[in-house]
């Protein structure tokens, strides 16, 4: 694996959205999604606002590989579930992001659905 630049993590931090699209289990990537990203310290998590059962969410599962594309920047990553993750730091991490989306979007962001289904992106 190889490590997020400073230059990467400063750019996908800073992009409003992430496209996002996971591999099938024959290698090939399946149609991207659009999500929301956020960064706390030098790591990069998104979340299902749909929670465990979102299709992107359970795509990933499967098989926690894939692609993403923001701010002009696109890299294979691994998906991995932070079992041990700051959630409060993630919650707080979207609310100052997407406040200016109100609550009627980011309260799901940071409910505890969403919350079960954060996942920390790996630089491959």
């Amino acid at each position: 694996m190889r490590d997020w630049t400073a230059e990467e993590l400063d750019t996908i931090g800073a992009a409003d959205e992430l496209r996002i699209a996971a591999l099938r289990p024959d290698g090939s990537l399946r149609p991207s999604t659009t999500i929301w990203v956020v960064r706390v310290g030098d790591d990069l998590y998104v979340r299902s606002w749909r929670g465990r059962n979102g299709g992107w969410f359970r795509s990933v599962l499967r098989r926690p590989e894939g692609r993403i594309r923001a701010g002009g920047i696109t890299r294979d990553v691994t998906f991995q579930e932070p079992h041990h993750a700051d959630q409060a730091a993630i919650d707080h991490a979207y609310r100052i992001k997407y406040r200016r989306y109100g609550g009627t979007y980011v309260d799901p962001m940071v409910s505890r659905d969403a919350t079960a289904a954060t996942l920390r992106l790996i630089a491959r």
